[in-house]
């Protein structure tokens, strides 16, 4: 690839996709799992967390270990290896993961599972590191957010069947199990993910990905010499922070939401599925608007997929739910709320500082007014932050690496490993509710959008100093 292509990859990236498809699956099915481990192995609110920390932990872990086989053997792995490989032996990983899940199962095992899921996520680690500046490289660099934010997009379709899915095959057949039938139906539905896993793998070793892309070294001003360590990159440094906040934000605002409805709204937990799945979905739907660029150059069509895109994924949320015969009439007023988010998706131009700032912006706004309302307004307000969420990350990201050239691999092992936010900023969320109250303790998310905003305007100019500018990338605007 040079910094001539003007197409997306399609043929390389759809398989590419199918491995955030995974991601997003297995994460979102974890708040399937906390309940059942909750009852089937009698856990306080506190331990049955520690599925959520088990799996976030184990990006940290994944690139701690990344990073220290890079320096003993002297070359990055990931370069040393291919990127295609990298990929193909993080879904082997995973696979072996899901094979604890049947001794885990037999024997009633708490700490297996949580191995289980453990090492599922090891995988992933490497998986994401290899696959995010993938997706970035898979075309024309000016579309490389979006192209992630697309694949973020096929993510987030995960998430929203996930749940269902996985419930589906633990709770299906049997709604009124035992609760050694539940641990016991478990482990189908992960020896089946895993199977997938490995078939994947297969695929992926023999598929036409490229081994060693160029990746954003392209942007870089070669007036500026690249340095020894991608930590010498201060747009990466800031990043690092921006992703431990980004991803706990996004986590935390899902994961303590059931306990608001029920302790402020009086909702029986059952019945809290659906909003769930809405916040969820709303991360979907922000990230099918974002990925319209990477689909075609013409403006006119851009213009009008701007606002059928947001729509078809909330279509999609709508007839998941109406599959799982959930009543759908509290939720048309959403497509309202959908509208802020194509206008703020208009406003930021393609630039993903730009995009970063507006966002935040309106992720603090929503919050807020999930604060200090009641009813229904504040539980649309709060799953709102999902639309807010949707495109930070390749935002965040996409920032984060520009500039660092053959370092970016490296510098991406540094941001994976800050996912362990999604664990550390929800356990701090719940612990903060148990003080000022579940509804105040949204401030928390604030404060991780506040610190958003500050790093949307603080790495523009970061760029700007290294000669890297992406308003000179948007060709033609919206």
């Amino acid at each position: 690839m040079n910094s001539e292509t003007t197409k997306t990859k399609w043929g390389q990236f759809i398989p590419l996709a199918i491995v955030f498809f995974f991601w997003g699956f297995v994460a979102a099915s974890n708040d399937i799992l906390i309940p059942v481990f909750k009852q089937a192995f009698d856990l306080s609110q506190g331990e049955s967390q520690l599925v959520s920390l088990a799996f976030y932990i184990a990006y940290t872990v994944g690139a701690l270990i990344y990073n220290g086989v890079s320096v003993l053997i002297k070359e990055d792995i990931v370069n040393k290896i291919g990127y295609k490989n990298g990929l193909s032996l993080g879904l082997t990983i995973s696979a072996i993961g899901t094979l604890l899940f049947y001794p885990a199962a037999n024997t009633g095992s708490f700490l297996l599972m949580l191995s289980g899921l453990f090492v599922v996520a090891l995988g992933f680690s490497l998986q994401q590191t290899v696959a995010n500046p993938l997706a970035i490289a898979l075309g024309p660099i000016k579309t490389g957010s979006q192209r992630l934010t697309m694949a973020g997009g096929i993510n987030n379709f995960g998430t929203t069947i996930g749940p269902l899915i996985v419930s589906f095959a633990i709770f299906g057949a049997h709604p009124n199990s035992t609760s050694n039938l539940s641990i016991e139906s478990v482990k189908i539905p992960y020896l089946i993910l895993g199977l997938a896993f490995f078939v994947v793998a297969v695929l992926l070793k023999f598929s036409s990905l490229p081994d060693r892309p160029k990746t954003i070294i392209e942007i870089v001003d070669e007036s500026h010499p690249t340095r020894k360590s991608a930590l010498q990159y201060p747009q990466l440094v800031l990043g690092m922070i921006a992703i431990f906040v980004y991803v706990g934000v996004e986590v935390s605002t899902a994961s303590n939401l059931p306990a608001y409805m029920e302790t402020h709204l009086g909702f029986l937990t059952q019945d809290v599925a659906p909003y769930i799945s809405l916040y969820w979905a709303s991360l979907m739907i922000g990230r099918w608007t974002g990925a319209v660029e990477a689909f075609t150059n013409d403006i006119s069509l851009q213009k009008i997929l701007r606002f059928i895109a947001p729509y078809l994924a909330f279509g999609v949320f709508l007839a998941v739910n109406a599959i799982a015969k959930h009543d759908l009439i509290p939720f048309y007023i959403y497509g309202l709320i959908i509208l802020v988010l194509i206008a703020a998706d208009i406003a930021s131009k393609g630039n993903p500082a730009r995009m970063l700032l507006i966002f935040s912006s309106l992720g603090i706004t929503a919050l807020l007014i999930g604060m200090f309302t009641n009813g229904m307004v504040s539980v649309y307000a709060i799953t709102s932050v999902g639309l807010f969420c949707s495109t930070l990350w390749p935002c965040v990201f996409t920032l984060a690496v520009s500039g660092l050239g053959d370092k970016t691999s490296q510098g991406s092992s540094f941001l994976i490993m800050m996912i362990m936010g999604g664990g550390v900023v929800s356990w701090f969320q719940g612990f903060i509710s148990e003080i000022i109250g579940i509804q105040n303790s949204y401030i928390v998310g604030v404060m991780c959008f506040v610190y958003l905003a500050f790093y949307a305007w603080k790495v523009s100019g970061i760029l700007r100093g290294q000669g890297i500018s992406f308003d000179a990338k948007i060709t033609g605007g919206h």
